[in-house]
């Protein structure tokens, strides 16, 4: 997949380099500025916080942590600039860059890291993606109520010294801390204002960009950040996120040029689009599903939910619905995770079947089992996007017409929709996961029992206890066996339905150079020029 992905970001560098002959003639230098869409408000700019793909796009160009991706995906020292690894691999000495500055030109500190890590784990901040934290000694009893903020095995033992002690020797661990909730966040900025992410004046960062202006429900504007230790490697001068949620309306921006690059196509316009030189498709390491919500009926009947998995057209909602590639999904680890074994997903398989008759017997004794004289009503919600909207009136359509289940629609605008999902206030809800890196113990961990992701309210012990062992057995090929085990509990109990696993697509402009794309995350501009 890696070497894939490097052939595209080649191929999408010719084509584009060969499109620019025309700029390139020009008496000026072209603005080294760039308008991408980022269709919606992000819910968060606070990278402990954060769980979003989206925000995590633009959190990507504000922040670095100690290891970073290079332009070959690639993990590489960030603002570290060195590591030392006690031979027992449980012990790991980091040095800070000297030249590690914030955008307000102070100092990036081990103390920066050392606060960052600590809050994400605190209960009271209710960081979802404080499990990623866990591989750190003490983390999870500290994050659980089970151990004091001291214990937990990240010290800063001066101004650029962090020591980091883990559980267990964790090889994945350089990979690991390149998402977000592994950046630093400066102490002074935080405490002083709750409301530091909203205001620009506020918000500090420590990578090629900073936070310039946020006009909300609008648009957000970055700018280089001069602080930067590695600002001669950035071209651009500014990137401005609109926030243009129909696809439509961003597709005809892009073609007018009000717009540089897109990630959503309108389907009545994606033949066309395929048909330009600077358009690229390929598969990201995704799955897209519905969530359940085991609490409330009909979902608190494993019958139901195994019914609705089954219930429904893969094949005809990749190919008429979305038609960029997606492959249709009967398990929740996407292809891409390589193994001593091969593919985890090739390993692994597929859980169950597409069988309308077989799904509506499983209704039927369902509704026995519980008393129901008339299956419960089914609201199916869905943050608010074109392609979400596509998708689900296609689910409505088959589930009435494989099944003779009504379910209403039902969509909210984003954050509002993230804050409905954590109060688990739904029955049935789209959503997708991205590997933050490519393992699949990330896609795995979204359903722990103890992990703040974990929104519908499905919990078992085994599933839990088997992705604690994979976290710390040292063995590969036993560790995949383990997070096989706990995937055939997940899909057997099946708090989620998977429908596919998800592909990319993009137009960019022919004049800009040095997109960076990846096969976890949206694309990263920081190289990139025009």
């Amino acid at each position: 997949m890696k070497k894939l992905i490097a052939i595209l970001i080649l191929t999408g560098v010719m084509i584009l380099g060969a499109c620019s002959d025309k700029s390139a003639t020009s008496s000026e230098p072209p603005k080294q500025d760039l308008v991408l869409n980022l269709s919606s408000e992000p819910s968060s700019l606070d990278p402990g916080i954060t769980t979003s793909l989206k925000d995590g796009w633009v959190m990507e160009h504000l922040f670095e942590g100690l290891y970073t991706l290079d332009q070959e995906g690639e993990v590489v020292l960030g603002v570290a600039e060195k590591v030392d690894k006690s031979t027992d691999g449980l012990v790991y000495t980091f040095t800070i860059r000297k030249d590690a500055k914030w955008s307000d030109g102070s100092d990036v500190t081990a103390h920066d890291f050392e606060y960052a890590w600590k809050r994400a784990l605190d209960p009271n901040v209710g960081a979802r993606y404080a499990s990623f934290l866990y591989v750190i000694k003490n983390a999870e009893a500290f994050n659980t109520g089970k151990a004091s903020l001291e214990e937990v095995g990240v010290t800063a033992l001066d101004d650029k010294t962090l020591k980091l002690t883990l559980e267990a020797p964790t090889p994945y661990l350089e990979k690991l801390m390149t998402i977000t909730t592994f950046y630093p966040v400066k102490k002074e900025v935080v405490e002083a204002n709750e409301n530091w992410t909203l205001d620009p004046s506020l918000y500090v960062t420590n990578g090629a960009f900073q936070l310039n202006k946020w006009e909300h429900d609008s648009q957000l504007e970055l700018i280089k950040n001069k602080e930067y230790y590695a600002k001669d490697e950035v071209s651009l001068e500014k990137i401005t996120f609109k926030m243009i949620n129909d696809a439509t309306t961003a597709y005809q921006m892009y073609e007018t040029g009000e717009l540089d690059f897109i990630s959503t196509i309108p389907t009545d316009q994606l033949e066309a689009a395929k048909q330009k030189p600077e358009y690229i498709e390929f598969p990201t390491y995704s799955t897209a599903m519905y969530l359940f919500n085991i609490r409330k009926e009909p979902f608190n009947n494993q019958k139901v939910r195994k019914a609705f998995a089954m219930g429904i057209d893969r094949k005809a909602l990749v190919e008429n619905v979305g038609k960029i590639g997606e492959t249709p999904a009967f398990a929740m680890v996407p292809p891409g995770a390589e193994t001593p074994e091969g593919d985890f997903r090739e390993v692994g398989g597929n859980y169950f079947e597409e069988d309308y008759e077989e799904a509506k017997k499983l209704i039927a004794e369902a509704m026995e089992e519980e008393g129901w004289s008339t299956f419960p009503k089914v609201e199916l919600i869905y943050s608010t996007s074109e392609n979400n909207k596509r998708y689900s009136e296609a689910i409505q359509e088959m589930l009435k017409k494989n099944l003779d289940i009504d379910i209403q629609l039902g969509t909210q605008e984003w954050s509002s929709y993230l804050d409905t999902l954590g109060r688990k206030d739904y029955q049935m809800a789209r959503m997708a996961q991205s590997g933050v890196y490519i393992d699949p113990a990330v896609n795995l961990e979204y359903f722990l029992g103890s992990g703040t992701n974990n929104r519908t309210g499905w919990i078992n012990e085994n599933y839990d206890q088997l992705l604690k062992k994979a976290r710390v057995e040292q063995d590969e090929t036993k560790r995949y066996e383990l997070l096989h085990q706990a995937e055939e509990i997940l899909m057997e109990d099946l708090p989620f339905m998977p429908y596919y696993f998800l592909s990319s697509n993009y137009l960019a402009s022919p004049e800009i150079k040095g997109i960076v794309y990846y096969n976890h995350q949206p694309p990263v501009f920081k190289w990139a020029k025009k």
